[in-house]
């Protein structure tokens, strides 16, 4: 089994992280049946947010019984002092526990220092010394915050988006971690879901000795995939390589991660699905994707106010709204026949 400790916290994990965001979308029983089949395979690290609904509390109810076996991370989206204060009793009181193992800026859009005039950080070294959290971490989509974050010597751990896909600049990042002892934390290791062979993606981690995925489960054949990983890791076989190879000729560039940050729209369009139908539909089965509910939800990007909102939002500088467009004529050329999927 291959394990990974996350830098100087001295938490040691297997090598899959139980990604909670999608147990939010399905039902209480459900949910917990899910967490505890992971935990009971052996995944020992759970991540949720105060921002994912009921998620928290899902975790909460299958893991309270085991609380001393497990990891768990949460995060608070606040600004504030007050908000992060609440955000914290709200979380501990929701997941039953006494104490957070990582407690996490939910992608912020600065680097939360000391001093800094915010009290974000100092709020965070006064929950650590109550006991209420034991590391401290963030997440974020920027590059220049991640730099920020891991050479300020604050943070313990990185959470941060990577795959396959993933560019120099990212592999730097988790290179820069290692090197500062700082646990390196992986979101969107499927991305999205432009990737679709767990095998490649687990491979692809296993490269790096510092990395720990966090995988989003949502149903039991996924959780069933990754957790047959534990005993039996994917490797980097030829085919592997060429799955790889071709996927990154294929999407590399300017493509949408569906990280969401550019949401809410004015005009109600769901940017993170409609600005990367293009991959979405050619990888997936795509009658998902033509009905008449997502024919409506593609059609809405007509009524773009051409605010920018979107634009400006995005962690990856894209030009969101051009994305759409070109998505959306794409999307009518398949629904006319004359492009053939």
């Amino acid at each position: 089994m291959l394990t990974v400790r996350l830098g100087k916290t001295g938490i040691v994990s297997p090598k899959n992280a139980f990604g909670a965001l999608p147990v939010q979308r399905v039902s209480e029983e459900y949910a917990v049946m899910l967490l505890r089949k992971a935990y009971g395979a052996g995944i020992r690290f759970f991540d949720t947010a105060r921002a994912y609904s009921d998620s928290e509390r899902k975790v909460g109810l299958a893991l309270g019984g085991v609380r001393e076996n497990v990891y768990i991370a949460t995060k608070t989206g606040s600004f504030t002092v007050e908000g992060f204060r609440r955000d914290l009793e709200t979380s501990l009181a929701t997941l039953g526990t006494s104490y957070i193992d990582i407690y996490q800026f939910h992608n912020p859009p600065f680097c939360p220092k000391p001093g800094d005039g915010t009290g974000l950080y100092e709020a965070m070294i006064e929950a650590k010394a109550q006991g209420k959290i034991r590391h401290i971490g963030i997440t974020n989509h920027r590059l220049a915050v991640a730099h920020e974050a891991v050479e300020s010597g604050l943070y313990e751990t990185l959470q941060f988006p990577f795959c396959y896909l993933a560019t120099e600049k990212d592999i730097e990042i988790v290179e820069l971690c290692r090197k500062h002892e700082v646990g390196f934390i992986a979101m969107k290791g499927l991305s999205g879901g432009l990737i679709t062979k767990s095998e490649a993606a687990f491979a692809f981690m296993a490269q790096f000795e510092n990395v720990l995925p966090i995988w989003g489960i949502q149903r039991e054949s996924e959780l069933d995939e990754w957790i047959s990983y534990m005993e039996n890791p994917a490797e980097m076989t030829a085919e592997v390589s060429a799955l790889i190879a071709h996927d990154r000729e294929e999407l590399l560039g300017e493509f949408c991660r569906g990280c969401g940050y550019c949401m809410p729209c004015p005009a109600g369009i769901e940017i993170n699905i409609c600005a990367r139908m293009s991959p979405l539909i050619r990888r997936s089965p795509s009658a998902q994707w033509l009905t008449e509910e997502k024919q409506a939800m593609m059609m809405k990007i007509e009524e773009c106010k051409n605010c920018g909102r979107c634009k400006t939002k995005c962690p990856y500088g894209l030009d969101t709204p051009e994305l759409l467009r070109r998505n959306l004529e794409d999307y009518k050329n398949i629904l006319a026949g004359k492009v053939k999927l």
